[in-house]
């Protein structure tokens, strides 16, 4: 049976990131992996690359583009993100399910080559709280913090666009729907794993 992609989406500071990497450390998850982008921004105190990203030069990022390199790509302040087609369908096809960590752009790409991906959008509990998170970072500016508080705006009209909607106001709680999602996702009868599903129940019916 193949492996279910998994879009999930949120505003920088919505807690993202720390709920995939404990969705990808719980051992009663298995066969599932966090799809690693190429991005074009500098790398950062404590990333690695090839793990955290492949880092690449905007120029070779643009050559990949000319040769149809990724399956979703978009632009989100001033630095390029993209997802390799070859590996998502590799890793697909090999029965794993797949968490692509990507911005509302590049979903609305992928939503229109896996009409079957499952979309989860992931927002705080509200706009103070948030501007509150970004600052407890203090990692950036001041004058980037109100641009990320400005693009969350935009972000967060297109939560309607999406399968799910959690917010993460408490973590262990927003943690329980995300881990709920992908699990019922994974007993969901649809036309990706029809087959898997015909074959079993033949030969739970043949064997009575």
């Amino acid at each position: 049976m193949p492996g279910i992609l998994y879009i999930i989406s949120a505003p920088s500071g919505a807690g993202k990131t720390s709920l995939l990497n404990r969705v990808l450390q719980n051992q009663l998850i298995c066969n599932i992996q966090l799809s690693i982008s190429y991005t074009t921004r500098k790398i950062r105190s404590g990333e690695f690359n090839k793990e955290h990203y492949f880092f690449v030069s905007q120029e070779k990022f643009k050559n990949m583009i000319e040769n149809d390199f990724f399956l979703e790509y978009a632009k989100v302040f001033g630095h390029y993100y993209g997802t390799s087609k070859k590996i998502i369908e590799n890793i697909l096809s090999s029965g794993v399910d797949v968490l692509l960590d990507i911005d509302w752009q590049g979903a609305q790409q992928i939503r229109k080559k896996y009409s079957n991906s499952c979309s989860i959008f992931i927002v705080p509990p509200s706009m103070k709280e948030l501007s509150r998170r970004l600052h407890s970072r203090k990692k950036e500016s001041k004058r980037i913090i109100e641009n990320r508080m400005l693009q969350a705006e935009l972000e967060i009209m297109h939560y309607i666009e999406y399968d799910y909607l959690i917010v993460n106001d408490c973590f262990n709680s927003a943690l329980n729907d995300l881990k709920s999602v992908v699990e019922s996702e994974r007993l969901r009868i649809d036309k990706n794993n029809k087959m898997y599903h015909n074959i079993f129940i033949s030969n739970l019916l043949n064997n009575f």
